[in-house]
């Protein structure tokens, strides 16, 4: 597996396109797989009118002719875009002008909104479901309406922000069973505060645990005051994170219960498992019994295993074997009894 990270702009830009476009420009130069954007062109049908956030935002909101552009600058980066829709109308701008966008995105807050999940179900490609701080039941009701609705393309998004997020209330082992419960994949969306030590490494943890998927916010100007700044990493930190993700995806592979090379080499019998090895002089025409069998560590390989050691005992040797001989089959007689069709059969001839 390989990492795939999201670097999330939110409203870091606080309104000024042209520090949008600085922040497109640097998610795109570290390396990282996509790009998300908050839209919201009606704060009419996301906030009530006397919220006291909803002048502040409204100052903050971008034109159509923006987030066009800025859609465009992004794929010309190369990165994909998640478009996390703050309301039915910008879901339905997606819908109409960028529907071969990678995702959009449903924050938590709307995650049960009838018609937000109606109108994203019609979108043709991923839908993400923001899934923190909500029920199982809630999880259940938006993605049981979403296939109802023919869209099976679904990535669950899981994590929350306070101020700062508490290591203990992050409880990474809950992605695993939501991911087994719902057989949907799962991503982490991790707010560690930007000024904590162990930012990068918590960052990490879910890759450690084998979810490839992460979101991350990103600022230009790490630890600056701007809004969603305190869950933000600057240039270096999501270098670092980027870089261990990988690394850990690697350590935890992909599950496979086969050996791999290397661990096949590992386990050879003979030069690091011990092997089956004459305990003492052994005389031609012995039937060897469990005592003349001994478990030692050879140079060479043998291609008899330890559990087949059960397999020589009342076996006569075909020669002389000398202490710390090898024992396989070859030094055995082994007679085959033979058989009739009747044993296997109630055909009687």
């Amino acid at each position: 597996m390989i990492p795939y990270i999201i670097g999330e702009t939110a409203y870091n830009h606080e309104g000024d396109f042209d520090y949008l476009l600085k922040m497109i420009e640097e998610i795109g130069e570290i390396g990282v797989q996509a790009i998300k954007y908050h839209l919201l062109f009606d704060m009419s049908s996301y906030m009530v009118e006397n919220h006291p956030l909803s002048k502040t935002i409204e100052n903050w909101m971008f034109s159509k002719e923006q987030w066009i552009e800025a859609f465009r600058i992004a794929q010309a980066r190369g990165l994909d875009i998640v478009a996390l829709c703050d309301d039915q109308e910008s879901l339905e701008f997606i819908n109409t002008t960028f529907p071969d966008l990678f995702a959009v995105e449903l924050h938590a807050v709307s995650l049960n909104d009838y018609h937000m999940l109606k109108e994203a179900a019609q979108f043709p490609g991923k839908v993400i479901l923001g899934i923190g701080g909500s029920t199982l039941d809630e999880i259940h009701y938006a993605i049981e309406l979403l296939k109802n609705e023919g869209k099976d393309d679904i990535l669950l998004m899981y994590g929350f922000q306070n101020y700062p997020t508490n290591y203990a209330e992050i409880n990474l082992k809950k992605m695993l069973k939501i991911q087994e419960f719902f057989d949907l994949p799962v991503g982490y969306a991790d707010h560690t505060a930007y000024d904590d030590p162990n930012n990068v490494f918590i960052s990490c943890m879910g890759a450690m645990m084998g979810i490839p998927i992460l979101e991350k916010h990103y600022t230009p100007d790490y630890g600056i005051e701007r809004i969603d700044y305190h869950a933000a990493v600057g240039w270096d930190q999501m270098k670092k994170i980027k870089e261990l993700m990988a690394l850990s995806l690697q350590v935890v592979g992909d599950g496979s219960p086969e050996m791999s090379a290397a661990e096949k080499k590992y386990g050879n019998t003979g030069p690091m498992k011990k092997a089956i090895v004459a305990a003492h002089d052994i005389q031609k025409g012995k039937i060897i019994a469990p005592e003349d069998i001994a478990f030692k560590r050879t140079e060479t390989e043998s291609p008899i295993k330890q559990m087949d050691f059960s397999k020589f005992i009342g076996l006569k040797t075909l020669h002389p074997l000398k202490k710390d001989d090898s024992i396989t089959f070859s030094d055995v007689e082994y007679i085959f009894e033979t058989s009739s069709a009747e044993d296997f059969t109630n055909i009687k001839r």
